[in-house]
């Protein structure tokens, strides 16, 4: 007997179901087909609707990872060489790499060994450059200053290999940008400039150059920062008396990448690469020298050879240098009222300077109206709010006693 006394849960089949069966099975199934016939048309309907649920879920699928990878829709994306659409979103680093490699230059430093009277200019050291304007059969390039610096002879090599001998146009050490040219046979393209001003932090980038000799090596990362100030040594003496704004970006950039590219997603370049952080436990910290400075430099060194700066014509440390302080008795020795913490130590004047008097251990404290309490701060007082054939007043200390002199600027002569 069965757990359940009604015929719904009983395994057994009750004589009055199996003679109702047996009459059904006897009966006409007429009706029993159409029965099956209709059934079969909703199953239809349902994996229509299935299947173009399907489609439309695929599609709207595409749809959203296109927004959302950047590489748009399909009538959007890339096509490849075969033809075909090309999904893979870091097809856009290989298209602005093509675009403006041939544009980026290994740039090699020769020098002369000192010791030899005689001797012919060897590889000191390497570089990167981009060619950035074609002219009457020459090309132009734009570099560091520090990848020119002591050359006796420059040859720049080409993505194709091709070598050339190049001229120094003109070069600034304070932004650290040079300017060369070469004949322009076998140039085909010159860099596109965008503009650094619309970065944004996150875009992606990449970096076209020579690092170690590995000419045309391409790196990718991301703008880290886009309007980073970093302090400067311009002497490279430990002592900051200048102040770079630059991008600061984690793709990799190496000894060698010096002057070349850093490039936007649309094959423009919007930075010079021009220096690294590189200390134990640092990575991913790599500056370039923003395009739209970069712009107005180069036109500069294009027409003048030199970036026409107001010259006061004084060489000075620091009073307060946490790098290099003076000590009790170079202190006493400048005789300094106690109140007196701030300012910058004359070590050498020429030039204006000289002429109106200023000598070593003068100890300046003041532009116009203006505290000086740093040679960084001497630098952008001059450089931002002063031009050639300006009159400047300076107050300083000397033997302990404030003193002022009228100071007229001049042009900085050749070194």
């Amino acid at each position: 007997m069965g757990l359940f006394d009604d015929d719904f849960y009983s395994p057994k089949v009750s004589r009055r179901r199996e003679r109702a069966w047996l009459e059904e099975e006897r009966a006409p199934r007429t009706g029993w087909r159409k029965l099956r016939r209709a059934r079969s048309r909703r199953q239809l309907s349902t994996v229509k609707v299935a299947v173009i649920s399907s489609v439309i879920s695929a599609l709207m699928a595409v749809i959203l990872y296109s927004w959302l990878t950047g590489t748009g829709t399909p009538s959007q994306q890339i096509v490849s060489a075969s033809g075909g659409y090309v999904n893979d979103p870091y097809e856009r680093i290989v298209q602005a790499a093509a675009k403006v490699s041939p544009t980026v230059v290994s740039i090699v430093n020769k020098q002369k060994d000192l010791t030899e009277q005689e001797s012919k200019p060897e590889e000191a050291s390497l570089g990167s450059g981009v060619i950035f304007k074609q002219e009457d059969g020459k090309a132009y390039v734009m570099t560091n200053d520090h990848v020119v610096q002591g050359a006796d002879l420059l040859e720049v090599v080409l993505a194709n290999g091709q070598r050339k001998h190049a001229e120094l146009v003109g070069k600034d050490k304070v932004t650290d940008i040079a300017v060369l040219k070469m004949d322009s046979a076998g140039i085909a393209a010159v860099a596109e400039l965008g503009d650094s001003r619309k970065l944004r932090r996150g875009e992606t980038v990449i970096a076209i150059g020579n690092p170690l000799g590995l000419g045309d090596s391409l790196t990718a990362g991301i703008i880290s920062y886009t309007n980073r100030v970093i302090p400067v040594s311009l002497n490279q003496d430990g002592v900051y008396d200048w102040e770079q704004s630059v991008i600061q970006t984690d793709a990799a950039i190496n000894e060698g990448n010096s002057g070349g590219a850093l490039v936007d997603l649309s094959g423009r370049v919007i930075g010079i690469n021009t220096m690294k952080i590189s200390t134990t436990g640092v990575e991913g910290l790599g500056f370039a020298i923003p395009s739209h400075e970069v712009t107005s430099i180069v036109e500069q060194l294009m027409e003048n050879g030199k970036i026409v700066r107001p010259y006061l014509g004084v060489y000075t440390v620091d009073l307060n240098n946490p790098y290099a302080p003076i000590t009790k008795e170079q202190r006493a020795d400048l005789k300094l009222p106690n109140s007196v913490t701030q300012g910058v130590i004359v070590l050498e004047a020429t030039g204006p300077a000289e002429t109106a008097g200023l000598k070593l251990n003068d100890v300046i404290v003041k532009f116009d109206s203006t505290d000086i309490g740093s040679t960084l701060e001497l630098r952008k007082y001059l450089y931002e709010n002063k031009k050639i054939g300006d009159s400047m007043t300076v107050a300083f200390y000397r033997d302990g006693e404030m003193m002022t002199v009228a100071i007229t600027l001049t042009d900085k002569p050749e070194s």
